[in-house]
């Protein structure tokens, strides 16, 4: 329960803004102590409960409202892993950050909770370094992916940028981009295209360099296509995946009858690295209205130039929808903009791909 003090910082909340609600999952009785002591003096936040398993997690979950899950990976009995899509159902959608020591950089159960839903991941730090920076993270994350669940508006709906030809044009190149939030979104967009979509597929996702590998072995088995991280030069190739490095913007460029990869190392206005922007800017210089952007769940404004470009070439901008994505930073920009084509939520905007492809006999 709330101290008195945290109680009237609470009530010093602007009108309408309501604390975030945390439910902390994990099975070491220190864990959910410290969590708890780091939390409880921040008015933006009230944890509502501090379970051990997977059990009393989603008994509660039925019983009362949770903005943010923080969830422990390595737990007995049930996992964390087979427990998180169970406690987004039935919470009727509530945020959950992935804590455990299992969320190393480059691990690759820090991929699997991002594509089965996970909103973020945060490294648990050993029991004497729990206090300080780590708490001030941990603050900032829930703020951020519990905010946007607060605030979020149902924008499924088709939005006309301008009248454009492209919808009549065959697909000859696919780029994507992404980041908090977008691993899902990328498994509810790609994992029912089917095998005869063989337009070459670029995709932008804000990870560090170490997490790649995964993540390719992650969008290869979820889109059952070849996927891998892009090489400074290599070939785009029908039916194939590529995933810009940790380390580079990818760019394109032609070469005789080729169009191939260019590694672009410099650092983008947005400071994101890799950034969307050069990927669809370099896509639509090439393909014009044959280049397909997409935008998904992401902070931050990364992709709304890239997306201008894509439009003034004659281009869609498909961009997801408020309600679905963990945070409408990404995509909002872009829809904010007016370039938006459509604004929908994955598994539509897969929809609408794939019924253009099939108007244009699957390109």
């Amino acid at each position: 329960m709330a101290n008195v003090r945290t109680a009237a910082l609470r009530s010093e909340l602007p009108t309408g803004i309501e604390p975030i609600k945390v439910l902390i999952v994990d099975d070491s009785i220190v864990a959910r102590t410290v969590l708890n002591r780091i939390l409880e003096p921040r008015p933006e936040f009230l944890v509502v409960g501090a379970v051990a398993n997977a059990e009393q997690a989603l008994d509660l979950v039925k019983s009362q409202p949770v903005d943010i899950v923080l969830l422990d990976l390595e737990m007995p009995g049930v996992s964390g892993l087979e427990l998180l899509p169970k406690l987004i159902e039935q919470s009727g959608g509530a945020r959950v950050l992935v804590v455990s020591s299992s969320a190393a950089d480059g691990a690759a159960a820090t991929i699997q909770a991002l594509a089965l839903g996970a909103a973020d991941t945060l490294q648990k730090p050993g029991v004497t370094n729990f206090e300080g920076r780590f708490g001030d993270t941990l603050a900032d994350r829930l703020i951020r992916i519990g905010g946007s669940r607060q605030s979020r508006v149902n924008t499924a709906r088709v939005v006309t940028r301008h009248p454009t030809a492209a919808a009549h044009e065959p697909v000859e190149c696919l780029a994507i981009g992404a980041s908090t939030g977008g691993l899902h979104a990328l498994t509810e967009l790609l994992r029912d295209f089917p095998a005869e979509f063989t337009a070459p597929i670029l995709i932008t996702q804000h990870l560090p360099a170490a997490f790649m590998p995964f993540f390719a072995d992650q969008m290869q088995s979820i889109a059952g296509r070849p996927a891998t991280v892009a090489q400074d030069g290599e070939k785009l190739v029908r039916g194939r995946i590529l995933i810009a490095p940790g380390e580079g913007h990818i760019r394109l460029r032609k070469v005789g009858n080729d169009v191939r990869v260019t590694l672009d190392t410099t650092p983008s206005i947005t400071l994101c690295m890799p950034s969307v922007d050069p990927m669809f800017e370099s896509m639509a210089e090439i393909y014009g209205a044959r280049g397909l952007a997409i935008v998904l769940s992401g902070m931050g404004r990364d992709g709304t130039i890239g997306a201008r470009a894509v439009a003034e070439a004659g281009g869609e901008i498909y961009v997801q929808d408020a309600a679905t994505s963990v945070v409408w930073g990404m995509p909002g920009s872009v829809a904010e903009a007016g370039i938006a084509s459509v604004v929908l939520p994955p598994e539509r905007i897969a929809d609408r791909i794939l019924a253009r492809a099939g108007e244009n006999r699957w390109n």
